[in-house]
């Protein structure tokens, strides 16, 4: 990690002085990285602890294109915060954030480009598609409230497991090109996605500070799975009082604290936990294909860890 954080950092460098100023800025408030480790892991895993220096890019590409990705999050979410310190926007104003997260997303174009890693290219450009398709397929929704089971697990295996598998997929492509290893660890990062995005949405209804206000969510009219299950087994008059309650009063306090009650007491986070933890189960089953290793045991410990995170 300490050689890819060097590597990384190389490639956001550029001639213009703001740009190193903001990129610096950038990694030196990072967060867990836990998707170089994924492709990391992967990569050693399959390759008897060894990594080559196209798993090294693989790990720069990902991170240069998720950062890019969160750059141009707050600008869309008008966020001021990024875990815990000020958004790129707060601090240089959106037109800036837009270009800086542009000028990332090239640079992670550029790294694959002048390597001729095009299998890397076409994976994390997969990735890129989707993760915009499942922001512009949420934004849909939210507008009419009618998400169902299937469409929330569409949205957010695009939205974020999307780039977890490609992480994986990277890692199994950077020393295993066209091995049927790489669809198998893309599936096993999309299941740890998945079980990643709803512990997320879980910490909405949760009583700690984990870096976002709770009833974030419900405020911004996002329909978690919590509130989609309850939605589709509760009464006609409670159904239409939660459209009532997130669509006319999703910033009033009181009325968004009721909501989490209501949601907490019909059974909706207990059964999130439960699909949660079924695709943590899948995920450690893909697994159980490969001879016992310390990177298997890394990557089983990093699956328990998506579900039992605090933050």
């Amino acid at each position: 990690m300490e050689l890819f954080e060097s590597k990384f950092l190389e490639s956001m460098t550029s001639k213009v002085a703001l740009l190193n100023r903001i990129t610096y800025y950038i990694v030196n408030r990072k967060g867990k990285q836990m998707r170089p480790m994924f492709v990391f892991l992967t990569a050693k895993l399959l390759n008897d602890g060894e990594v080559n220096e196209r798993t090294y890019r693989g790990a720069s590409v990902i991170e240069l294109i998720h950062t890019a990705s969160l750059v141009h999050d707050d600008v869309v979410d008008d966020s001021n915060k990024r875990r815990g310190f000020f958004s790129i926007n707060a601090l240089w104003k959106n037109k800036i954030a837009v270009l800086v997260g542009d000028f990332l997303l090239a640079r992670g174009m550029l790294l694959s480009v002048d390597n001729g890693d095009f299998d890397l290219l076409r994976i994390i450009s997969v990735a890129m598609r989707e993760i915009s398709e499942g922001e512009l397929l949420q934004i849909e929704k939210a507008r009419r409230l009618d998400i169902t089971e299937d469409i929330y697990y569409e949205i957010i295996r695009q939205k974020t497991a999307t780039l977890i598998a490609a992480c994986c997929s990277l890692g199994a492509c950077s020393v295993k090109p066209d091995s049927p290893d790489v669809e198998k660890f893309r599936k096993f990062g999309e299941l740890c996605g998945m079980a990643f995005q709803i512990k997320d949405d879980l910490f909405d209804y949760g009583e700690q500070e984990i870096g976002k206000p709770t009833g974030i969510d419900i405020k911004e009219q996002k329909m978690t799975l919590p509130l989609i299950h309850v939605l589709n087994h509760c009464s006609k008059a409670d159904k239409n009082w939660l459209i009532n309650s997130i669509k006319n009063h999703n910033t009033d306090k009181k009325r968004v604290k009721e909501v989490i009650a209501f949601v907490k007491e019909n059974g909706g986070l207990d059964y999130a936990v439960t699909r949660m933890l079924t695709f943590k189960e899948e995920a450690l089953a893909l697994l159980n294909a490969y001879p016992p290793s310390e990177y298997k045991s890394s990557l089983q410990l990093m699956v328990n860890y998506v579900v039992e995170r605090k933050k």
